[in-house]
């Protein structure tokens, strides 16, 4: 059953590609746990793509969103990670949870939410302090428009405060960071692979 999950990153650095970017290095490490329980996985670079402000599923002509939204709503899971400035995640974080608002009114053809039997961990990085608010607001946000949160699923790294060393310049992953990769994707895994067993129930 695990082979037939899929994953799907979304990045929000604010660094345009071909920029290194600590954020798409955790998204990557996290989608290198989940292959090896056999779902396969893609990252996208949300601040490589026009995402027009707004809380509709489509802001008109130039917005790349829906092209974006489809990769969502065809994934088990959702891995959103985002850097940390002044304490809080990203502009490019807020503005794809303000897109996702839109799901809101969305429904299956069982009249559930769109995104009901979905899966999302949140990672988080910086050099300051804030990690844990952040995954409360996240989480907040996408269990909000239907996600289902696993057990201990924020895995987040903050460097010492008022330096400049990045989570991609270190020699090797923290332990700790290491640890929380493997359980987070491991109870993701489990719990998507529950939900496609066991769906829930409709209003």
């Amino acid at each position: 059953m695990d082979a037939q999950l899929t994953a799907l990153a979304i990045t929000c650095t604010l660094k345009p590609s071909p920029e290194e970017s600590s954020t798409d290095l955790l998204a990557t490490q996290l989608l290198d746990a989940f292959a090896e329980h056999g779902v396969t996985g893609e990252t996208i670079r949300a601040v490589d793509h026009a995402i027009s402000p707004g809380v509709l599923t489509d802001m008109g002509e130039g917005d790349e969103w829906p092209q974006l939204r489809e990769k969502v709503l065809a994934a088990d899971i959702l891995v959103f990670v985002t850097p940390t400035w002044l304490g809080q995640h990203s502009s490019v974080a807020q503005r794809v949870l303000e897109r996702l608002d839109a799901e809101l009114g969305e429904t299956d053809d069982q009249g559930r939410p769109i995104l009901f039997d979905k899966v999302a961990i949140a990672g988080v990085l910086g050099n300051e302090d804030g990690a844990h608010h952040i995954a409360a607001i996240l989480f907040q946000a996408l269990n909000d428009v239907g996600f289902t949160i696993p057990a201990q699923a924020s895995v987040y790294w903050n460097g010492e405060a008022m330096q400049g060393v990045d989570y991609k310049d270190l020699d090797e992953t923290p332990e700790k960071t290491a640890q929380t990769i493997t359980t987070a994707t491991r109870n993701a895994v489990h719990l998507a692979r529950a939900l496609k067993i066991s769906q829930y129930p409709a209003g």
